[in-house]
């Protein structure tokens, strides 16, 4: 069963994913090694996400809770942050849920900047370090290439990559209506996220020049000396000399309030932020104008606006799609327990054969027959597996053959690769 934890700008703040991208990598090998219930790991970790995938032997109800715990306890180790701040920073995610979150995070539908190209290769990367280290299984092989799959699809076939660049490209075609030169404007940016950077690069190609930084975390610095930009110390003397401000931070709560914004000038605030960085309530303020993204949407309308609604309903299908085919993968063990039920019968018959002098016909012919035997059964239980009636087949083999397949049960790394490799065929014909 597959388990995930997760944390991001959605729920943790930027100083804790830091410090968990410069630990938390190397924790894979730790959980395999450690407990006996996880049979494979796979950890990402970047400036914005923490992602821990889990694929646990036992049923969720018994193990999810100790492999929770485990894993706070070993990222906590490597990471430095205290396991209950990492607790109650973390989302838990379990069954196909996972997929979904997976499917989603792959193809730049989390991100702070949606469809973002960066995060899909991070998340190959990822499973090629888990490999490495020797801690993936086939079950997270399956729910990670899948997850590239579907990323793909979604960029071959919606605008979606193109979404956040359109929100701010669309915000300041809104604001040069109030802008007459955007040389001599000056612009303050609060964030200094990939969506900053993009700003900042949208910014001049308008022509701005005069951009200043603003960040309440110890990242302006670095960004403001990267980017060539000034660094700008306090939020309130910025916002009183900036003639336009464009926020776009993952803070959960407004940055910009009434009681920062001075009256009387006359500014244009652009609030990229998601959840919103400006309190609606700065509208009111004499001078200032706000342009949030519920009005830029309203105001131009532009195809890759609604790329993320095609986009999650393309995730959607790939969920439902992966459920399916672990749904037959988790008949293997069925299928084979009637497969060699049948084998072991056919080689009692070919020994009777044998013993009467037969010259290989009979055998030939007994193998055919156990094939076309076979076949059927083969394909309805992939049938029965796609439209949850699982339990059906199981209980058939058990009524007519007495072969008893325990609820849960798994093949072993090497039957399962064989199985896919042969016995699959039998259910994909």
């Amino acid at each position: 069963m597959l388990l995930c934890l997760t944390a991001s700008h959605h729920n943790a703040s930027f100083d804790l994913l830091e410090k968990l991208s410069i630990g938390a990598p190397g924790a894979a090998a730790t959980l395999v090694a450690s407990g006996d219930f996880v049979s494979g790991a796979v950890v990402l970790a970047t400036c914005n996400r923490f992602e821990a995938y889990l694929d646990i032997d036992e049923p969720l109800t018994a193990a999810s809770a100790v492999a929770v715990q485990r894993v706070v306890e070993v990222v906590s180790a490597a990471s430095g942050v205290s396991p209950a701040v990492l607790r109650g920073s973390v989302t838990v995610v379990t069954g196909h849920d996972v997929a979904e979150h997976l499917f989603a995070v792959s193809s730049g539908l989390e991100s702070v900047i949606l469809g973002e190209d960066e995060i899909s290769g991070q998340v190959r990367r990822a499973l090629e370090n888990a490999r490495a280290a020797g801690t993936t299984s086939s079950s997270l092989e399956r729910l990670f290439q899948q997850a590239s799959r579907t990323s793909r699809g979604i960029k071959s076939r919606t605008a979606v990559g193109g979404a956040g660049r359109s929100l701010v490209r669309l915000g300041l075609e809104l604001a040069s209506s109030r802008v007459a030169d955007w040389a001599d404007a000056r612009v303050l940016l609060v964030g200094t996220g990939q969506y900053a950077a993009t700003t900042l690069a949208a910014l001049r190609d308008r022509g701005a020049t005069n951009v200043a930084v603003y960040s309440a975390s110890k990242r302006g610095g670095p960004f403001a000396l990267s980017h060539s930009v000034k660094l700008e110390e306090s939020l309130e003397q910025a916002l009183a000399s900036a003639d336009v401000v464009i926020t776009c931070t993952s803070a959960e709560t407004p940055v910009i309030v009434p009681g920062i914004m001075r009256p009387g000038r006359r500014r244009i605030v652009i609030d990229l932020g998601l959840p919103r960085n400006v309190d609606p309530a700065v509208a009111g303020i004499e001078g200032v104008e706000l342009l949030d993204l519920e009005t830029i949407s309203l105001h131009a309308p532009l195809e890759e606006l609604n790329a993320a609604t095609e986009a999650r309903a393309m995730v959607d299908e790939a969920v439902s799609e992966y459920a399916a085919v672990a749904a037959e993968q988790a008949m293997a063990p069925a299928v084979v327990a009637l497969r060699r039920h049948v084998f072991q019968i056919l080689e009692s018959e070919i020994e009777r054969a044998r013993a009467r002098g037969d010259d290989g016909q009979a055998e030939s012919a007994l193998r055919h027959l156990a094939g076309v035997l076979l076949h059927t059964p083969s394909v309805r239980a992939r049938e029965l597996a796609r439209s949850g009636n699982a339990a059906e087949f199981t209980a058939a083999l058990d009524a007519l053959f007495g072969i008893s397949v325990p609820n849960g049960a798994r093949l072993s790394e090497a039957v399962a690769r064989d199985f896919r490799d042969d016995d699959l065929r039998d259910l994909r014909a």
